[in-house]
């Protein structure tokens, strides 16, 4: 827990700020352990850890699963996600100033788990990701209600190219008046991604607009990929 709350206080967060401004994204190096993957990735076959299995296929969604952890989370988990959202909320907030969009969010993760509950969303979204060769992620939001915060977290649990090969994380930006983007990542084992989780402001000649932003996963070509995935907002079901 120590070794996760020195991390966080010690990533360059103005650095981390001026990427999410310039790009949407920012890749954090080596922030989990070899030794907090692997701790984990043995989650995932503790039943009474999760409150849900989603097998993607049947939903279209692509091909793999997830599971979403029962609250209480892990403290591992429960940390970032206390500790992180703070120097991300932030960054939300100057993107909502920026688009003139009538909303700013609250400092704190309990203050925004409070807007959930009081707009029925209960549910813990943190979840592990699972897939083995041929699986793969179709471009989506995670959005799960009206109350969402509109910035995530990834967290990277296979080495690529040793582990699996395959399956880069994908995001799509939607240019106004021109087609879409795409931006191919292949963090390391251990790394951190923060994304946008549906849009993010770019500065044109008239001002600020909004373009819309998706992510997904690549087909794996082989072995298999974990990944976890720190939504901060929770859900109705």
């Amino acid at each position: 827990m120590k070794n996760i709350e020195s991390k966080i206080a010690g990533i360059d967060w103005a650095e981390v700020t001026e990427q999410m401004h310039q790009k949407g994204f920012s890749v954090i190096p080596q922030f989990l352990s070899n030794e907090d993957c692997e701790a984990i990735k043995d989650n995932y076959d503790t039943p009474n850890a999760f409150r849900k299995k989603v097998v993607m296929e049947r939903h279209r969604f692509g091909l793999g699963e997830y599971k979403y952890f029962n609250y209480p989370l892990p403290d591992l988990i429960q940390s970032v996600r206390n500790q992180v959202y703070p120097k991300l909320a932030p960054i939300a907030n100057a993107w909502m100033k920026v688009l003139t969009i009538d909303k700013q969010f609250p400092l704190t993760h309990n203050e925004l788990l409070e807007q959930c509950h009081n707009n029925n969303q209960k549910k813990a979204t943190v979840l592990i990701l699972k897939y083995g060769k041929g699986g793969f992620n179709t471009l989506h939001q995670d959005l799960y209600g009206d109350v969402y915060f509109p910035l995530q977290t990834v967290l990277f649990l296979n080495e690529p190219d040793e582990d699996y090969g395959g399956g880069e994380f994908v995001l799509t930006e939607q240019v106004p008046r021109a087609q879409s983007k795409a931006i191919v990542l292949k963090p390391k084992k251990g790394d951190m991604l923060i994304f946008t989780t549906n849009f993010r402001p770019v500065k044109g000649i008239r001002g600020y607009y909004r373009t819309t932003m998706k992510h997904g996963v690549s087909e794996l070509h082989s072995g298999n990929r974990f990944t976890l995935g720190i939504i901060f907002h929770d859900a109705i079901s």
